[in-house]
């Protein structure tokens, strides 16, 4: 059974960073794309980063440059580092898995949630200003 368990997320002041990091059991992982989403206070989940099994990854215009999407397939873990963390990041963040043998691209994956069929339970990240 494939399991997802998110940590890492907190409170921060505008400016900081936090990495969250997603614990995976339960499958091959290395055959399995990756994402994070979030879903923020009376907004839509959206797709934050997404990295597929060759390790290209892709990411939302608003945390280009900001945010970096890794996984260390030898720790079945997945990781997200966010720098100059704004407000308006402030959601619950998801971590998600689609396979076994995804062969989907890190760039379509980004925009269809539904294709992730394994979620985590979230971590809660706050940034005041």
């Amino acid at each position: 059974q494939v399991q997802l368990v998110e940590s890492g997320g907190g409170s921060v002041q505008a400016g900081g960073s936090l990495r969250l990091s997603c614990a995976a059991s339960g499958y091959a992982y290395n055959s399995y794309c990756m994402g994070w989403f979030r879903q923020g206070p009376g907004k839509d989940r959206e797709g934050v980063a997404t990295i597929d099994n060759a390790g290209t990854t892709n990411y939302a215009d608003s945390v280009k440059g900001r945010f970096t999407i890794s996984r260390d397939n030898g720790e079945n873990t997945l990781y997200l580092q966010m720098n100059s963390l704004k407000p308006e990041d402030t959601a619950m963040y998801y971590c998600a898995a689609r396979g076994p043998r995804c062969a989907a691209s890190a760039r379509w994956l980004l925009s269809y949630s539904w294709a992730f069929g394994y979620w985590g339970q979230g971590t809660q990240v706050t940034v005041s200003s």
